[in-house]
């Protein structure tokens, strides 16, 4: 499996999880765009660095575009996004969406709303949820 089939797997399996499994609805909110778009633009910022300057280098058979480059990779366009390849635009927005979307899940059944420091709460009383 390429990195570009994964990325884009997981992508969608992120909006199913989100929009029909736990139904959290986190994608039809306007401040999870808002807070995307700030993510994103600290990723494409690391990608790039860390691409743009080969400090990562991705293999040619797993993503988009071009397979070899004799200096860096082209800043946009050839499945390039700042240096990166598109593939991880896909990655890291299933990456944020599942663990906001597993945080809205878990808080809305009341899994530790209020820190607990001791031992005195029981590991059934914590996930009674489950039943």
């Amino acid at each position: 499996m390429t990195y570009t089939q994964i990325a884009l797997a997981a992508a969608i399996g992120a909006v199913i999880l989100d929009l029909f499994i736990l139904r959290t609805r986190v994608l039809k909110l306007g401040v999870w765009w808002v807070s995307y778009a700030i993510v994103i633009g600290f990723q494409f910022i690391t990608n790039g660095t860390l691409t743009g300057f080969a400090i990562v280098q991705y293999s040619p058979d797993a993503v988009i575009g071009k397979k070899l480059y004799e200096q860096t990779p082209p800043f946009i366009g050839d499945g390039r996004l700042f240096f990166a390849p598109v593939e991880d635009v896909f990655f890291g927005f299933a990456m944020c969406l599942s663990a906001v979307v597993f945080w809205v899940y878990f808080g809305s059944k009341g899994i530790q709303r209020v820190p607990v420091s001791n031992t005195s709460v029981g590991m059934r009383e914590r996930f009674k949820f489950l039943k």
